[in-house]
């Protein structure tokens, strides 16, 4: 195995242990009889959410590479589009860089060219979600400093990511030792490229394309929750909890947000007047992470494996990635 196989499994048995331990704080007894009772159809439906919120991002990305002038037959980009999906449990989700390796592999697009897209995705992502969570925070109050803080680093990372004198800084600081300054070209390339793409045009279709696309997520959230006996999760609170729980899990460059994202949407579930107790909501924010978090891993992991197949020269991930 890789380096990289092998942390993605820590990574996924880190994933098992944090349920693991939701089980054990709710009491594995009365979590199973809340499982138990649970309206599988209810699941299925946030399974197909979730497959909205991708089918979106893909037509984002699809509309990025055309701007780009990056040319790759649609099958071969969605491979390596989902493929991103099984290094999303990496700090940040920065492992989806993977996807520009890929497209350097199949096509020989360099990896400076491409992964200005990626980086742009995550800024338009945290941008979407906290559109949503500023919306639900003016509702009903919940969840203010999370929401707060991820607009205050997206404020920050805009403005240095607009300013080339900043970002030339920025780059400078963090190519200055010995180890690093093989770096300072590439970076000042990619800059380049993702500056083009936090312009505001740019930047709001995108953003927009996102808002919907988190949505349909938000709104599986809602089902989830509001499936159990007793539970009260109206579709505004519930978009406001995902939302700031997702914020809170990027901010806190954790893999996958794991323990963060799961403490604070159980936390708030119980203290936000939804009706529920604490195995209700260790039962709903389980639930809510399978269909989103790891079926997005799973049709990564599967989408990589089909793209080896089809394209055999990407067939091994790297350890770290060159961006010629």
């Amino acid at each position: 195995m890789t380096k990289t196989s092998r942390r993605l499994v820590l990574v996924i048995a880190a994933g098992v242990a944090v349920f693991a331990a939701f089980s054990i704080y709710a009491d594995v007894s009365e979590l199973g009889q809340r499982i138990a009772g649970f309206p599988w159809w209810v699941f299925a439906a946030a399974l197909g959410l979730a497959l909205v919120n991708y089918a979106l991002r893909f037509a984002r990305w699809q509309l990025y590479l055309k701007a780009a002038a990056v040319e790759v037959p649609a099958r071969t980009s969605g491979l390596i589009f989902v493929s991103g999906f099984a290094l999303s449990i990496t700090p940040g989700k920065l492992g989806e860089l993977i996807k520009s390796y890929l497209l350097r592999e199949a096509h020989g697009i360099p990896i400076a060219r491409t992964a200005p897209i990626v980086v742009a995705e995550r800024v338009t992502d945290l941008g979407a979600l906290l559109i949503l969570g500023l919306i639900g925070v003016a509702a009903y109050g919940v969840a203010r400093q999370t929401v707060l803080a991820g607009a205050a680093v997206l404020a920050v990372g805009l403005a240095v990511l607009s300013t080339p004198s900043a970002m030339r800084a920025t780059i400078r600081v963090v190519t200055a030792t010995r180890f690093t300054a093989r770096w300072r070209e590439p970076l000042l390339e990619l800059a380049a490229g993702l500056r083009r793409l936090v312009r505001p045009g740019a930047l709001s279709w995108a953003t927009g394309v996102a808002v919907v696309a988190w949505l349909a997520e938000c709104v599986g959230f809602a089902l989830i929750a509001g499936a159990f006996p007793g539970a009260d999760v109206p579709l505004g609170l519930a978009v406001l909890i995902y939302a700031s729980t997702t914020i809170a899990g990027a901010l806190s460059f954790l893999p996958g947000g794991l323990l963060v994202t799961e403490a604070t949407m159980t936390l708030f579930l119980v203290t936000a007047s939804t009706g529920m107790d604490e195995p209700t909501a260790v039962a709903a924010t389980i639930l809510t992470r399978l269909a989103t978090l790891w079926f997005a891993v799973a049709l990564g992991l599967v989408a990589m494996a089909w793209l080896r197949r089809v394209a055999p020269k990407v067939g091994q991930t790297p350890d770290t990635l060159d961006l010629s």
